[in-house]
């Protein structure tokens, strides 16, 4: 189809779709990777048509929002840490399978590294047992939900069943009883629930929200991923008991407590971690005048500062510095351009903070040269 002018539409590469519902996490699972777009000189730009230059731009646009998930050692770890639970849980159904709890602050990107986690699951199983199963069913190892604030138990069966496209009518039990069904005829081994904290609303005791989780965990037999922020300051591990009737605690003995923990640049360690992201993203970006360096030598305490580590507020600050690039022909990330840019409210409520202690030599992100590390051992 042609537009009036005659000209053939792009649609481009945006991928609307909600991993909370069984087809759009099949497209989250089984969708191909993006092409990185070319990396033009700006003689190059400058002699695409007005159309062409166009194309190559919104491309670009749409590649810099979805850099990543990047295997940074932190996420690296959670995926080993989250295999040895769920891929060691081969208990029969009469008994109830140990969970997972990922715990951290917010915009470290835990949500995304457990996602990638459930869909490198998926295609593992998939890949071993056939994307049936033997009554014929659809084989689906992992689904992904999201709770909304004060989710009762009803509201939270509802969401399995609403991912499943089954029926949300009726009570907690019959939503169970329908969620327990597709979990067996699809063969789902493990079901991640994000936003735990919401679960019976942040007013709600631990012994109640506890007391929930363990009936999801009882009826569905599957490892239960949760994820959240601050729900072991919620004492829902030790359900509301203290000092020695916490051994009393049956959800905290069933759940492996995890973290993801934000970029640190306090040791060398942290800062060569910290350098190698800059530089992963760096040869991800579709500048013009990228330049070896650009981020990972002469933005790197910028950046750190106005991302206080944290992955998430980097990579919204990167995408947004890039998009300012782009449509304003500087085609590099500096200083001058990153300073127009604004980023989430916690990033930039930190930001005065870590600039003063980097200027002031306190703190810094550059790893040590060989040689000074050689001579620090010496």
């Amino acid at each position: 189809m042609s537009t009036a002018d005659g000209i053939e539409p792009f649609e481009g590469d945006d991928r609307q779709y909600t991993p909370t519902r069984l087809p759009g996490w099949l497209q989250e699972v089984n969708g191909p990777d993006r092409i990185q777009p070319p990396q033009f000189t700006r003689t190059q730009l400058a002699e695409l048509s007005p159309r062409d230059l166009l194309v190559h731009n919104d491309n670009r646009e749409v590649w810099h929002a979805n850099i990543g998930p990047i295997d940074t050692p932190q996420l690296l770890a959670l995926h080993d840490a989250l295999a040895e639970i769920v891929e060691s849980n081969r208990q029969d159904g009469d008994k109830t399978k140990p969970a997972a709890l990922v715990d951290a602050y917010p915009g470290l990107g835990k949500s995304t590294a457990v996602r990638d986690y459930g869909r490198k699951l998926f295609r593992k199983q998939v890949a071993l047992r056939g994307e049936t199963t033997p009554s014929g069913d659809r084989r689906v190892p992992a689904i992904y939900i999201a709770l909304s604030g004060n989710t009762q138990i009803r509201g939270l069966n509802a969401a399995i069943c609403r991912f499943y496209g089954l029926p949300t009518s009726g009570n907690a039990d019959t939503l169970a009883e329908r969620a327990v069904d597709a979990v067996l005829s699809m063969k789902t081994a493990a079901i991640v629930i994000d936003d735990i904290h919401f679960l019976a609303g942040a007013n709600s005791n631990s012994i109640r929200m506890a007391n929930q989780l363990k009936y999801l965990a009882n009826v569905l037999p599957v490892t239960l991923i949760y994820v959240g922020v601050g729900v072991q300051q919620r004492g829902v591990l030790r359900e509301g008991f203290s000092g020695k009737q916490t051994e009393l605690a049956q959800f905290g003995r069933r759940t492996t407590p995890l973290t993801l923990p934000p970029f640190q640049i306090e040791d060398d360690e942290g800062r060569r971690h910290w350098h190698t992201l800059l530089k992963t993203i760096e040869q991800k970006l579709a500048l013009a005048e990228k330049y070896p360096g650009m981020l990972a030598r002469d933005l790197s305490d910028y950046l750190y500062a106005r991302s206080t580590g944290h992955f998430a507020s980097l990579m919204a600050l990167i995408n947004r510095g890039c998009l300012r690039a782009i449509r304003s022909g500087h085609e590099r990330l500096d200083g001058e351009l990153m300073n127009q840019v604004k980023n989430d409210a916690a990033a930039e409520a930190a930001r005065k903070e870590l600039e003063a202690a980097i200027e002031a030599g306190l703190l810094t992100t550059r790893p040590a040269s060989p040689a000074e590390r050689r001579r620090k051992s010496a």
